[in-house]
């Protein structure tokens, strides 16, 4: 009985000391300035968020917080780079649909695993698509353009930013939905895209807003829906898909915060507790709405959620679609 007593009183005190231990490691993030790595070019859409997100989570945590681009692979470069980081909570990724629900499925050979090499911590924004015609083509309505491709079919063509981008697979979820036949004709500049469809050489395409709309504004496009699941603030008078006519369109590029796989609850809690804080500020809301994004926090667990619905969601389009990587 004196054996089992005093083994008791080790046991208990072997975990109190490891509890007090962890609330010590916790007060004491972070020590050290923070890194957040955006897989996308500088001055890009998750580069601008990422930037104003940072300033705001670095004077939550009174640490200093980087931003570093890490660019290549449709954004699997800095994806690999996080993934083999120390889980210490020093070096975070913003993750996106194509890194993390669509590039999974699309490349057959990752040097990580999308799903087991990371650790979710919060969701902080969506940015839904708009569907634009140029000044040269002659619907106003998506029913409108939905009978002129149906009316000659495999003649009308939309463009994308790349195969595999959300740009991409919105038009490939058209015309699944729609049961309409387009010619997709990606491209390699976001720019040159746009260009070629105020020119006339391309009919439609899903651009992302922030870079629609200054054209829709200045009548050199032509918006007949967006992708999200409301209305937006930034295009008041342009409706949803589904309002427009096609049930169960929604397509959002949604961004958030993760961490390499084994980084201890307690700064999963604490980073999601600050990233929650940063987002409610007013002056990153702003931002973010300015930009067509919409703030969106939420939990590790729910995040988690999402990224795995998606995964499924987004797997189903690309097959049906038959889409692959050149």
């Amino acid at each position: 009985m004196l054996f089992r007593s005093f083994f008791v009183q080790a046991l208990v005190a072997g975990m109190l000391y490891l509890l007090s231990l962890q609330a010590a490691l916790a007060q004491s993030y972070p020590t050290q300035p923070l890194k957040i790595v955006v897989p996308f070019a500088v001055g890009g859409g998750v580069d601008v968020l990422t930037r104003v997100l940072a300033e705001r989570i670095g004077k939550e945590l009174s640490q200093t917080v980087l931003v570093e681009n890490r660019v290549g692979a449709g954004g699997n470069l800095g994806s690999d780079y996080v993934a083999k980081a120390k889980p210490d909570g020093y070096t975070l990724l913003v993750a996106t649909t194509g890194t993390h629900a669509i590039n999974p499925i699309l490349y057959p050979s990752l040097p990580f695993d999308a799903k087991e090499d990371f650790t979710p911590i919060s969701l902080i924004a969506a940015v839904p698509n708009v569907l634009v015609v140029g000044p040269r083509f002659s619907v106003k309505t998506l029913a409108e353009l939905i009978a002129a491709i149906r009316s000659s079919p495999g003649k009308h063509s939309y463009a994308s930013f790349g195969n595999g981008t959300s740009n991409h697979l919105s038009g490939e979820l058209l015309k699944l939905l729609a049961h309409v036949d387009a010619v997709h004709i990606p491209y390699k500049s976001a720019t040159q895209a746009v260009s070629d469809l105020m020119g006339g050489q391309i009919d439609f395409a899903f651009v992302n807003i922030p870079l629609a709309l200054p054209h829709i504004k200045g009548g050199k496009l032509h918006a007949l829906a967006v992708t999200s699941p409301t209305p937006i603030e930034s295009l008041p008078n342009v409706p949803t898909m589904a309002q427009a006519g096609l049930e169960g369109f929604v397509v959002e590029s949604w961004y958030g915060l993760m961490a390499p796989k084994g980084l201890a609850p307690a700064t999963i809690s604490l980073l999601e507790r600050v990233t929650a804080n940063a987002l409610r500020d007013t002056k990153v809301r702003e931002i973010f709405s300015s930009n067509g994004a919409e703030v969106r926090s939420s939990s590790s667990t729910d995040f988690a959620t999402l990224i795995a619905t998606e995964r499924v969601r987004w797997a189903d389009v690309i097959q049906r679609a038959n889409v692959r990587i050149d």
